[in-house]
């Protein structure tokens, strides 16, 4: 499951599809949805019968996952379904985002995020992620899409910069917004695939669902954060 770009849903809806054609589970069956494409829950819902999981394409867990999404599994007519912790969550998925950080060769590193006005979480996670990059040596600068510190403000990165987006899919914020903010600031370096278009995300994603958890210690934190904070 993902969120989908409700403005679009088709594209997201279609590579959502993809990501799931290539998750190798023997013995499973593995479909897809987006939360903006009218009426494709309920489908998959349909198509896969009783008694699955719900592996969520998101970058931290909220409102969206703890909330929203059972809601709309049980208007949509799920049995039996569990919701696992969100992919940006797992200690596999921000390990991920230090490799690829590092195997780029670059010293520098912007961590690009979604972020939220509405809850602390997303921001702790991505920071966190900076951190684990920060401590293989590299020079790291974390800037939100949506809360403070803007990605507009990050300046004095020089053109050998990479910008790792840390996101589940590609889409409008990673291929027009994180683009036209670094413009602003004024970099001139590279700017990476989204996080989660990466060759090793199909596996990390058979593996958490083989498992039904995956999650770190520190997601596991994040996850009883979100618990107690109510979100």
């Amino acid at each position: 499951m993902a969120h989908g770009q409700p403005s679009d849903p088709g594209p997201a809806e279609a590579a959502l599809a993809r990501l799931a054609a290539a998750v190798d589970l023997p013995g499973w069956r593995v479909g897809s949805a987006t939360l903006a494409a009218p009426g494709a829950l309920a489908a998959a819902l349909a198509e896969m019968g009783p008694g699955g999981v719900v592996f969520p394409m998101f970058m931290a867990g909220g409102w969206f996952t703890r909330v929203h999404l059972p809601g709309q599994l049980a208007a949509a007519g799920a049995v039996d379904w569990r919701v696992l912790e969100p992919f940006g969550c797992l200690e596999a998925v921000q390990d991920l985002a230090v490799q690829v950080a590092v195997e780029t060769g670059a010293a520098e590193v912007i961590l690009a995020a979604h972020g939220s006005f509405k809850s602390p979480v997303p921001a702790a996670i991505a920071g966190r992620v900076a951190g684990m990059i920060a401590a293989r040596g590299l020079r790291v600068g974390c800037g939100f899409i949506d809360q403070e510190p803007r990605l507009a403000g990050l300046r004095g990165f020089g053109a050998g910069t990479v910008c790792l987006p840390f996101f589940a899919a590609g889409g409008g914020h990673v291929t027009d917004d994180i683009p036209a903010a670094l413009a602003e600031a004024g970099f001139e370096g590279r700017i990476l695939p989204a996080l989660g278009l990466d060759a090793r995300v199909p596996g990390i994603i058979a593996d958490a669902v083989r498992a039904e958890r995956g999650v770190c210690e520190g997601a596991c934190r994040w996850g009883e954060w979100i618990r107690h904070s109510g979100v």
